[in-house]
């Protein structure tokens, strides 16, 4: 497990505000990040999880996924902090586990093709990811490979994608059918979250 220890124990993990500083640390280049969490939702399972200076590891996350995207991993870090959940799977996970403390489940937005936290409910996940979630990362040409590799040595509970081992994946997976499920019956929510007249 050496060469991606620095995934597992990093010298440094980066807070929101540090990676989208200009100019930002995080590479233009294709690799593996990790996601540390101090707050955890109670229904997350943390058995067998790495832990470093009290914060739990719970999701890796590669860039990019295959060779014809132009993505690397300081766009996709950049989009888990400060975008929204219809762009994110982190952040639909996050805002799934966290809509009972937020308040803001997922929504139709827009056209009501996209589904989001509405605006408000971002900014509050924004806020939450700020205090809460740190990230490192590591350089690596083939990152699809390397994410395999880590996804079956390590528990990390928030992985759905070749994660099947893992106990809490078809809950979590559960989870998130159910949240768009009910955002697909409610009708569409302006940006402040709430619904709009004649939807």
């Amino acid at each position: 497990m050496t060469h991606f220890e620095s995934l597992t124990s990093p010298s440094h993990l980066h807070t929101r505000a540090e990676v989208l500083s200009k100019p930002s640390p995080v590479p233009s280049a294709s690799g593996v990040y990790a996601w540390f969490f101090k707050e955890i939702p109670e229904i997350v399972p943390t058995d067998g999880c790495v832990t470093k200076d009290g914060l739990t590891l719970l999701y890796v996350g590669i860039s990019p996924k295959n060779e014809s995207s132009s993505q690397n991993i300081r766009k996709r870090i950049k989009s888990h902090y400060q975008g929204n959940a219809e762009g994110s799977t982190l952040r639909l996970t996050l805002g799934v586990l966290l809509a009972g403390k937020s308040g803001f489940p997922l929504r139709r937005a827009g056209s009501g093709k996209r589904m989001t936290l509405t605006h408000i409910g971002e900014q509050w996940l924004d806020t939450w990811m700020e205090e809460n979630a740190l990230v490192c990362w590591m350089e690596h040409p083939d990152p699809c490979a390397m994410e395999k590799e880590i996804l079956q040595a390590l528990s990390l509970p928030l992985n759905l994608q070749d994660n099947q081992a893992h106990p809490f994946r078809a809950e979590l997976s559960d989870l998130r059918k159910e949240a768009k499920r009910s955002a697909r019956e409610e009708p569409i929510a302006d940006e402040t979250g709430q619904q709009r007249s004649g939807n």
